[in-house]
């Protein structure tokens, strides 16, 4: 049963938790995605082997969550992420970001560092609102995002991405790879070669720029920004076994 939450924001949002013992677990979703992805559902299913506490949401405008998802940005995402830790979680909890989730992630990790015990980042994408889509841009296509306020994006999903200005506005207030990034727990980030939404630099530009003592990356040959086939998500589990370990 999916229950929900209001935000200090007033932004209703869906969760699913599984309470146990021990450190928690978070997983941060992508970019127009929902908690009901392959990576969501096996992660909930290995934290409830293990009696594990676990928490997958849907941002606003996601999923099953309120709100139109055009209306929002990366700074209401990542308030959506610290509202539901900071409610439905105990003491430091891992957190596990998949794309988008994996910028969010890192935002969280400068605005609540006591409450993170460690850090995975599935194909993490950071900054991705200036690097990919505005950057991208032709001169015409960012003159219409100006001046009518959005422009639609192909997607490799059903349905093209409506990029608002809004969003790119905002995502200019939220980058992470332009000042320090401080990562004081253990931070391990996947990465597959195969991935048509995040290009290999953007990992290794992360990895070269965050400042922390135990910060590894993995490279898997082939895999694609999914990241879901059973290899790939025994990596997941792996990676978080083990900041779980040095917590």
């Amino acid at each position: 049963m999916t229950d929900t939450m209001e935000t200090p924001q007033g932004r209703r949002i869906a969760y699913h938790r599984t309470h146990g013992e021990g450190i928690g677990v978070v997983f941060l979703g992508g970019f127009m995605s929902d908690m009901e992805g392959t990576k969501a559902t096996a992660l909930e299913s290995w934290a409830q082997l293990q009696g594990r506490p676990f928490l997958r949401f849907d941002y606003s405008g996601h999923g099953q969550s309120g709100g139109a998802f055009e209306d929002g940005c990366i700074g209401d995402w990542a308030e959506d992420a610290a509202a539901a830790i900071t409610a439905l979680t105990e003491g430091p909890q891992v957190l596990v970001g998949s794309s988008m989730g994996g910028w969010i992630s890192l935002l969280l990790a400068g605005r609540m560092p006591e409450r993170i015990a460690g850090l995975v980042g599935i194909a993490a994408a950071p900054d991705f609102t200036e690097d990919a889509f505005w950057s991208g841009f032709s001169p015409a296509a960012r003159q219409q995002l100006m001046e009518d306020g959005v422009v639609m994006v192909p997607s490799d999903y059903d349905a093209p991405y409506p990029i608002t200005r809004r969003l790119i506005e905002d995502g200019r207030r939220n980058l992470v790879l332009r000042k320090p990034l401080k990562l004081p727990f253990p931070a391990r980030f996947l990465q597959g070669t195969s991935d048509s939404s995040v290009d290999l630099a953007v990992p290794l530009r992360l990895i070269d720029h965050a400042v922390g003592d135990d910060i590894h990356l993995t490279i898997v040959k082939g895999a694609d920004h999914s990241f879901s086939t059973p290899e790939c998500l025994q990596l997941v589990e792996a990676a978080i076994f083990e900041v779980l370990a040095k917590a």
